[in-house]
């Protein structure tokens, strides 16, 4: 009780299980969260088989022990949801720039073209963001600095 309701969902959860954690009802070890979603996601597969609340319910049971795995691991798990849709995002918008390069469109596009360009796209970030590493490893940046007065606290 206590943690209010319009909290959006993933964030809910990650307090929910922070509450229960204070009171001692928690996993010992983040690793064991783990064992709990493939636990959860094996029930998931097995209610694929049967009625949609039940699939509804076995999702929201995953969802709801990785929102404990990031709470456990220190993460804020709707930053990390943030950041996976943006990454998502840009790397489909690079998909389909690159498939209009080629004069062709995602709707155009086979399953195999689709994944073929994905794949590309990942491959093309990695080795720019490899690339920057150890650009940046080998060149320091100059940053110049100057000075400022400080501010001092009225109170």
């Amino acid at each position: 009780s206590g943690i209010p309701r319009a909290l959006p969902a993933l964030l809910r959860a990650h307090k929910i299980g922070g509450r229960a954690a204070s009171v001692g009802f928690d996993w010992p070890e983040a690793r064991d969260v783990l064992t709990k979603i493939e636990e959860e996601v094996a029930e998931l597969r097995e209610a694929f088989d049967q009625s949609p609340e039940r699939v509804r319910n076995e999702m929201g049971d995953v969802l709801f022990s990785i929102a404990n795995l990031a709470r456990r691991m220190g993460i804020d798990p709707e930053a990390a949801l943030t950041a996976a849709n943006d990454k998502f995002t840009n790397r489909f918008n690079a998909l389909e720039d690159s498939l209009r390069v080629a004069g062709r469109t995602v709707h155009e596009a086979s399953l195999d073209e689709l994944e073929a360009a994905w794949q590309q796209v990942k491959a093309g970030r990695r080795r720019r963001a490899s690339s920057a590493r150890s650009t940046s490893a080998r060149t320091p940046v100059f940053r110049p600095t100057r000075s400022r007065r400080r501010r001092r606290d009225p109170s």
